[in-house]
């Protein structure tokens, strides 16, 4: 066999071990190690003396002193704290006062909750079954349709991949070389154009047939508007108070990302201490799950970026790229086919894997069919989210699963959610159509590329 197809042996192989459920980074690391030395082996050399060894430890250390990645762990604790800190009951009350008068106002204030909270968080995990908890059963005993309930809590869910402050962003700029900065600002518009339209889809919905979101009793909405106010002040805005400050200190220049994080997680502490949720044990669990996320998104990269240097050396790379080019494709197709192979990844794959792995096979190739490497990010978290909600997989259908009622089906879930599949593959289209939807803000506070 010739170097280009061994090259391709150890992706189909890397593909059939990770669908057997082999842990991902470790795989990649494992494959990495054991081609690369067939790759630099000569005859001769002692056993450790192989180069691969040393490609192992310049990727750690890659990784390990990325500034840009500094801002995940941070992020990510900031995320947790928020979670455990006792405001989402307090937010989706308020909220749900506050839209009382708007049709559907339940799943409107639901929609609302997990736009700031999966903006706080970027969990879409803890999101989905903290909303699954609290949201899902009040819509469920008001009369709401259980098909469209689950829809808005699955969907709701997934906003924080791409609302910043999201990780998966951040993770894409380390990937492609590109300003975190950029891309934040450039994921502003679609992301709450996104949460827009799952709105104005669920207000659609009501007024079409009110029987999906029958109206509230009126002893649950008859509320003093001096009560209202309040209950904004006590919980909407502290919350989009901090995600403003971190989210204005990075797009106007005055913090990176890692400094604005390490604020926005002090800030986190100083808000669970204000809602009297600040404690050892809650503090314990935050630094555990923010280490245990941290250590795998840094093994993926460090297997990813091996075992992609020795996919290039065996000249695989160069394969990938030939077939491409060979087909001719326009920079339309050359999208649509990137973006359909993401969409089906997708299924088996969680974001990290897709976004450190698989990404990269396309990154070379945006300059030669003229694509920027931001608007290409835009679209990929985009379609990230759809695998979220896309049987047969849907892990965001599943999550709602574990919490909600026995009475509720898998299958229900997934009807409910497909609908607002369909309005990210709509927003993808308009984004396609119209690039300064995602280009125009990073152009305009930064100049152009």
């Amino acid at each position: 066999m010739t170097d280009p197809q061994i090259g391709l042996l150890m992706l189909g192989l890397f593909i059939f071990i990770i669908m057997l459920g082999y842990p991902i980074a470790f795989t990649l690391i494992a494959m990495g190690v054991g081609f690369g030395y067939y790759a630099y082996y000569t005859p001769g050399q002692e056993v450790f003396a192989n180069r691969i060894f040393t490609l192992l430890v310049q990727k750690t250390f890659e990784v390990t002193s990325n500034d840009v990645l500094t801002a995940v762990p941070l992020f990510l604790f900031m995320g947790y704290v928020v979670e455990r800190a006792n405001i989402l009951d307090r937010l989706f009350r308020s909220l749900q006062i506050a839209a009382k008068h708007v049709p559907g106002s339940l799943a409107v204030a639901t929609l609302l909750t997990c736009a700031m909270f999966a903006t706080a968080t970027g969990i879409v995990g803890a999101v989905v079954t903290l909303m699954g908890l609290l949201a899902f059963p009040a819509m469920l005993r008001a009369g709401y349709d259980i098909k469209l309930s689950a829809g808005v809590v699955c969907a709701g869910g997934c906003l924080g991949i791409l609302i910043p402050p999201s990780i998966l962003l951040i993770v894409y700029a380390a990937t492609a070389g590109i300003s975190a900065v950029k891309l934040y600002a450039a994921a502003i518009i679609p992301g709450f154009l996104l949460a827009g339209l799952y709105v104005l889809y669920v207000i659609g919905r009501a007024m079409l047939n009110p029987a999906l979101c029958p109206k509230l009793p009126r002893e649950q909405t008859d509320v003093p508007f001096t009560q209202v106010v309040w209950s904004l002040l006590t919980s909407f805005f502290p919350l989009a108070m901090l995600i403003v400050s971190v989210l204005g200190a990075i797009l106007f220049g005055l913090a990176t990302p890692s400094e604005a994080a390490a604020a926005g997680a002090l800030a986190s502490l100083v808000l669970a201490a204000a809602y009297g949720a600040l404690n050892f044990q809650m503090l314990k669990e935050s630094v555990f799950l923010t280490a245990r996320a941290t250590a795998m998104v840094c093994y993926l990269f460090i297997g990813s970026w091996t075992f992609s240097a020795v996919f290039a050396l065996l000249g695989g790379q160069s394969v990938v790229e030939q077939f491409f080019l060979a087909m001719n494709l326009s920079s339309t197709q050359f999208l649509i086919l990137a973006q359909v192979i993401i969409f089906i990844l997708g299924w088996p794959l969680e974001w990290t894997e897709i976004i450190i792995i698989f990404v990269p096979i396309f990154l070379p190739l945006l300059d030669t069919f003229k694509v920027d490497p931001i608007f290409f990010g835009i679209m990929v978290a985009l379609n990230t989210q759809t695998a979220f909600n896309t049987p047969p997989v849907a892990m965001a259908a599943f999550y709602l699963k574990g919490v909600a009622p026995p009475h509720v089906k898998l299958a229900d879930i997934y009807k409910g959610a497909l609908p607002f599949v369909f309005m990210v593959f709509i927003l993808m289209v308009l984004v396609y159509v119209f690039p300064g939807l995602a280009l125009w803000l990073p152009d305009y506070l930064y100049g152009s590329r």
